[in-house]
């Protein structure tokens, strides 16, 4: 007579192996890390390089960014944005800058951002900031050879 272990190992072997050793393919991340598909945690990315701190914004004024939307704490910061994304948006659509360094993604705090070269950066916490911010050139090399393609899991 049949156990239930005995009825689930013979079962099992008669699966065939590949479907074990095969996985399903993994679909890639979207280009911009946003929760409910806000990104930067609903922060205004112009009032990093305006005000020098983050600026939570708000829903009065939004834009499309690759698939996100993004909020701005004023119309102006909006109209600054849509003349020029590259200039505003954070590098790797907003993922942790050190994360794709190291060859991964992940998500970011809003309060653990740097601005280097007229770039924004954003980072998973601020003391993940503190370990990008020791090579940041080197980190910024290596995160640039990464992207996009790191997105693809």
């Amino acid at each position: 007579m049949m156990n239930r272990r005995t009825f689930l190992v013979a079962g099992m072997s008669a699966v065939p192996a590949a479907t074990f050793l095969s996985r399903p393919a993994v679909a890639a991340e979207p280009p911009v890390f946003a929760t409910n598909n806000v990104a930067i945690n609903g922060y205004d990315p112009v009032a990093y390089f305006t005000e020098s701190k983050p600026v939570a914004g708000t829903v009065a004024f939004t834009s499309d960014w690759d698939g996100a939307t993004v909020l701005f704490a004023s119309a102006a910061n909006k109209e600054m944005f849509d003349a020029n994304p590259e200039a505003f948006a954070p590098k790797y659509g907003g993922y942790c800058a050190y994360a794709v360094s190291k060859g991964y993604i992940a998500s970011t705090d809003p309060d653990a951002w740097t601005i280097h070269e007229d770039r924004l950066y954003l980072n998973y916490s601020k003391s993940v900031r503190a370990l990008w911010t020791l090579k940041r050139s080197s980190h910024i090399s290596s995160a640039d050879a990464n992207w996009p393609d790191v997105l693809e899991g």
